[in-house]
C-alpha cells in the first residue's frame, strides 16, 4: 500500500484537469462558481473532464452560497444526473440554522448516491459542534473523507483542531481521512505531515494568476515535490 500523500486540486475545466493531472494531482474536485465558493458543475463539465484526465474525480453537489442546502429535491436531482453521466465520488455538507448538521439533506443526498463515496466539506468548520457533527454522520455510507481547515477562517487558525482530530484516527467519528484545506500553504505542510495528516486540497494554491487564470502545472508539482520528499 502506498504512503503517498493525497494532492486534491480544484479544477473548473477540462483545462485545470489536464495540467492538474500532469502537475501530479491524485484528485481533483470539479466546482463551477468560485464567486459563490464552489457550486455543482453541469453534466457536460464533468464529461468533458472525465474524458480529459483518469485521475478519480470528487463533484460538487451544492447549489447555493453558505451552508443550507437550499432546494433538497435540486440537489437530488443533480446528483442523480451526474450518476447516469458516470459520477462515482462526490463532495457535500450541510448545516442547519442553529449549526448542527442537515440530516434531512444530506441523508437523502447519500440515498441517491448509492454507496458512491464522498467527502463532507468544510461545512464542518462552522458547526457548533466539530465532535458531534462526526458522530452524527459517521454511519453514514460512502463518507470517506472530512475537507476541513480546521477553523472557520483557515488552516493558520485551524492547525490545533487539525492536529487533535489526527490524534483520534480511528474512533467513532474519526475513521474518514482528513483531507486539510482552506487557507493551505506549503509552509504549513511539516506540522501537518508530522501530525499523520496525508491529504491535502488546494485552489488558489494552484492558480498563481488567480481564479480568472487555469491550474498552473508548475504550480502543482512543487506541491506533489514537497508531498514527497
Amino acid at each position: 500500500m502506498s504512503n503517498r500523500a493525497v494532492l486534491e486540486v480544484i479544477a473548473l475545466d477540462a483545462e485545470d484537469a489536464v495540467a492538474a493531472q500532469a502537475g501530479g494531482a491524485d484528485r481533483l474536485e470539479l466546482v463551477t462558481d468560485m464567486a459563490a465558493d464552489g457550486l455543482t458543475p453541469s453534466c457536460a463539465t464533468f464529461a468533458a473532464i472525465r474524458a480529459a484526465v483518469d485521475i478519480p474525480l470528487r463533484v460538487m453537489l451544492r447549489v447555493a452560497d453558505g451552508f443550507a442546502a437550499g432546494d433538497v429535491g435540486v440537489l437530488v436531482r443533480k446528483a442523480r444526473e451526474l450518476r447516469a453521466e458516470g459520477a462515482d465520488e462526490f463532495v457535500l455538507g450541510f448545516l442547519d440554522q442553529d449549526g448542527h448538521p442537515d440530516l434531512v439533506a444530506v441523508e437523502r443526498i447519500v440515498a441517491e448516491l448509492e454507496g458512491c463515496n464522498w467527502t463532507f466539506h468544510r461545512a464542518i468548520d462552522r458547526a457548533i459542534d466539530r465532535d458531534a457533527l462526526r458522530k452524527a454522520l459517521a454511519d453514514l455510507p460512502g463518507l470517506d473523507t472530512y475537507l476541513t481547515a480546521g477553523s472557520a477562517a483557515g488552516v493558520d487558525d485551524g492547525i490545533p483542531t487539525l492536529t487533535v482530530e489526527a490524534a483520534r484516527k480511528g474512533e467513532p467519528g474519526y475513521e474518514p481521512q482528513i483531507l486539510v484545506g482552506g487557507g493551505l500553504r506549503l509552509d504549513h505542510l511539516p506540522e501537518l505531515l508530522a501530525a499523520g495528516i496525508d491529504a491535502f486540497h488546494i485552489g488558489g494554491a494552484a492558480r498563481p494568476a488567480g481564479w480568472a487564470g487555469p491550474v498552473d502545472v508548475a504550480a502543482v508539482r512543487e506541491w506533489r515535490n514537497v508531498l514527497d520528499v
